[in-house]
């Protein structure tokens, strides 16, 4: 945001219960599309048109986004958007998302004996390689475990989304589609069913990063960031 606000207008929305956002209100599953009616108001805000750029849940949330608003978006920038669903419609499990799938299972377990600290270890060391959760300085853990009682919410959402993937042909716009050549599978499957059907899109391979490089790496990925939106 710091590199982006010297040009840009930069608003960052907080998903349902992340940041200062309320849980989700409702005893109804939450899906991607409730997400995007919690940023209505922020595509008020905004005006005319505008630019999304997302990560992982973040990244399916904007992919759908930008469906909603086709004339609004004007360019997408993603890393690895989590849209397992589309891997699932291509090919029933096992597949490439059993991964995530099963780490889901194994987070939920946790959280019904009431180790959130073992349901965190579960998702985080999945997403950034073993020993992650070890590692985390012991002020970050709280916020961490907190978050990760929603997985399955999570998982939910992206599981079952019925948008299908041709759908995603229809957009018109931009898109850099950024992956980590170290991230787990159930990334690249995804990448592998949602790449051949962007027709406008540019793909950036980062060599030895991972999923996480968003957090763990953020000067190389902002600067492609800022590279492709200045292009665009």
């Amino acid at each position: 945001m710091d590199l982006l606000a010297q040009r840009y207008h930069v608003l960052a929305p907080d998903s349902y219960g992340s940041g200062k956002t309320a849980e989700w209100p409702s005893d109804r599953v939450i899906r991607l599309q409730d997400e995007i009616d919690l940023l209505e108001p922020v595509f008020a805000r905004i005006g005319e048109s505008f630019v999304l750029v997302g990560h992982s849940y973040g990244a399916a949330i904007a992919l759908l986004a930008a469906l909603r608003y086709p004339r609004r978006v004007r360019a997408l920038v993603l890393y690895e958007p989590t849209l397992f669903a589309v891997v699932d419609t291509r090919q029933s499990p096992p597949n490439g998302v059993d991964g995530i799938r099963n780490v889901v299972l194994a987070a939920g377990a946790a959280l019904d004996t009431g180790d959130q600290d073992l349901a965190a270890r579960h998702f985080i060391d999945f997403w950034m390689g073993s020993g992650s959760w070890e590692a985390t300085p012991a002020q970050r853990k709280p916020s961490i475990t907190g978050s990760v009682a929603n997985v399955r919410r999570w998982a939910h959402a992206l599981f079952t989304e019925p948008t299908p993937v041709e759908a995603f042909a229809t957009l018109d716009v931009p898109v850099l589609y950024m992956i980590g050549e170290d991230s787990p599978e159930s990334a690249h499957a995804v990448a592998r069913v949602l790449l051949p059907v962007l027709s406008r899109v540019e793909v950036i391979r980062f060599p030895g990063l991972g999923h996480m490089a968003p957090v763990t790496h953020p000067e190389v990925v902002n600067a492609e960031i800022v590279r492709f939106l200045g292009e665009v």
